[in-house]
């Protein structure tokens, strides 16, 4: 009956009836939300995510449908109060902070684990109210690379690794590993299934049991080929495990399994899509023979049989008016700071209805400087909009509306010898070039960026404005490349900074993000 209602629904989308309204399309969410990990809790479904190098990190989305998300919280505010991570002494956690979670629930619990390279560290955060209440944290060393978290038997466990596959069983409070239980190795090389060597070894390990055996995810990457998924099962926890490639589609890999209460299964995994980063992708399952046959026909289908996708504006991005009433939160969830914030140094009530971001330290450049405030790009078109106050600006300040990553693009207002002027900065070459368009000589100024995510174009057109009506362009298209020092998706950033005397202010009056182009 399933199977016919699926088609029913196929035909109706090819006859364009109102059907098609209903279903949602892939990439499940165009935007960077990679490392997912997923857990159904009665009807409601929660994942988590990878920010890395962001504060606060980690972040937990929650959907009612499978279809369409929306930001729960983070699972902490501050990870580590490190040079790294406060972005000082010339140190920096960009591609580094926390990496791929594991989200479980477990006798009324949830868990979402993560490890660290700044650190060292593997972390257990736990919540009895994954929506409303406070993680509490767990670390302890070492760092175990992309890890699954387990529950079996009363027991905890980590399954961990990269090729190699090991098992290790936690302390009955989570906080370390076992001292009493060896460490094992269940899979020698998780990769071997590909075929041919890989040139990037099994990893991402996602362990689930269901009926009775236990099914491993990785995600490799054959040398010549493209990422594929791998599944390894057993009749028991530590092995033996034979494997097999269940998906070779368009790059789609990485994640794991997730159930309908209706009984449907789905994999759900991501794709690098260039500039805007890795976005997350739903694959319908199937068993056959005891083993999940993931895609249609061993294809990702760009139709689901879910309801339709909404807009990712106000769930996932959103504009932001900074007006807060005393009972709000100071940013809402969709904004995460390039590292560790300086508290002292940013406002949005010394100025009722504006962000002020207040130079605090000189830095050396944009990457270098703190409290540059982000959130996402969104594909496949999204604009950002700002109005700035330069008013108390000081001599050596730089502020305005960039694009966050290694390769970066800034639009906005240096003050330089006494004077205003608007400063297009192009780094996509990996050395910045400043273009100065002219002289400010009024306070306000209307800063624009598009950017262009279309067939992979992955451009980035900035524009300044003086009254919000008439635009001009600054520059060329700016050639946005998502790199691996920073491995993460172009992000819509303010930023204030100053090379010379600290305690200038630049003022935001708004943030609007829009997925329409201009006319």
């Amino acid at each position: 009956m399933k199977n016919l209602i699926y088609g029913l629904a196929i035909c109706a989308l090819s006859s364009g009836s109102v059907i098609a309204q209903q279903t949602a399309k892939n990439p499940l969410i165009f935007a960077d939300v990679p490392d997912m990990s997923m857990i159904r809790v009665g009807k409601n479904y929660y994942m988590s995510s990878t920010t890395m190098h962001m504060s606060p990190g980690l972040p937990i989305m929650k959907s009612s449908d499978l279809s369409n998300w929306k930001m729960l919280g983070y699972a902490y505010d501050t990870l580590a109060n490190v040079d790294v991570l406060n972005l000082v002494n010339g140190k920096s956690a960009y591609g580094k902070g926390t990496w791929a979670s594991s989200l479980r629930y477990h006798e009324g619990n949830y868990y979402v684990s993560t490890f660290a390279q700044t650190t060292g560290k593997t972390y257990i955060y736990t919540t009895r109210d994954i929506e409303k209440g406070k993680w509490k944290e767990i670390s302890f060393h070492p760092s175990l690379h992309d890890h699954s978290l387990f529950f079996d038997g009363g027991k905890a466990y980590m399954v961990y690794g990269s090729g190699k596959i090991k098992l290790v069983e936690l302390k009955a409070d989570l906080s370390g590993i076992n001292p009493n239980v060896a460490e094992r190795v269940i899979i020698e090389d998780a990769s071997i299934p590909s075929g041919i060597p890989a040139g990037l070894p099994a990893e991402g390990s996602q362990l689930f049991k269901i009926k009775g055996k236990y099914y491993l995810f990785n995600i490799t990457w054959p040398r010549g080929g493209m990422r594929s998924v791998v599944v390894h099962r057993s009749d028991q926890l530590e092995g033996p495990y034979e494997g097999k490639v269940v998906l070779q589609d368009l790059g789609v890999a990485q994640g794991g399994l997730v159930d309908t209460p209706e009984g449907n299964w789905f994999a759900y995994l991501f794709r690098d899509y260039g500039a805007v980063g890795r976005i997350p992708y739903l694959v319908p399952v199937t068993w056959k023979d005891g083993w999940p046959v993931l895609g249609t026909d061993g294809k990702v289908p760009e139709l689901l049989h879910l309801p339709a996708n909404k807009s990712l504006i106000p769930a996932i991005a959103a504009s932001d008016e900074f007006n807060r009433k005393k009972t709000d939160p100071d940013l809402p969830l969709v904004w995460q700071w390039n590292h560790n914030p300086d508290p002292e140094n940013w406002s949005v009530h010394q100025r009722k209805g504006f962000l002020r971001i207040t130079t605090g330290r000189p830095a050396t450049g944009f990457l270098s400087a703190r409290n540059t405030l982000t959130q996402r790009t969104i594909g496949p078109f999204s604009s950002a909009v700002t109005l700035m106050d330069v008013s108390k600006m000081k001599e050596g300040d730089f502020a305005g509306l960039g694009i966050l990553q290694q390769n970066y693009g800034l639009l906005g207002v240096k003050m330089e010898g006494g004077r205003k002027t608007i400063v297009f900065t192009d780094a996509s070459s990996g050395i910045p070039q400043e273009i100065r368009t002219g002289n400010l000589s009024t306070h306000l100024i209307h800063l624009r960026v598009d950017c262009d995510f279309r067939n992979r174009k992955d451009l980035a057109s900035f524009y300044y404005s003086l009254d919000g009506r008439t635009w001009e362009r600054a520059g060329n298209p700016l050639q946005m490349k998502y790199t691996i020092p920073h491995f993460m998706g172009y992000r819509f950033a303010l930023f204030n900074y100053c090379q010379l005397q600290t305690g200038g202010a630049a003022d935001f009056d708004y943030f609007h993000i829009s997925t329409q182009p201009k006319p």
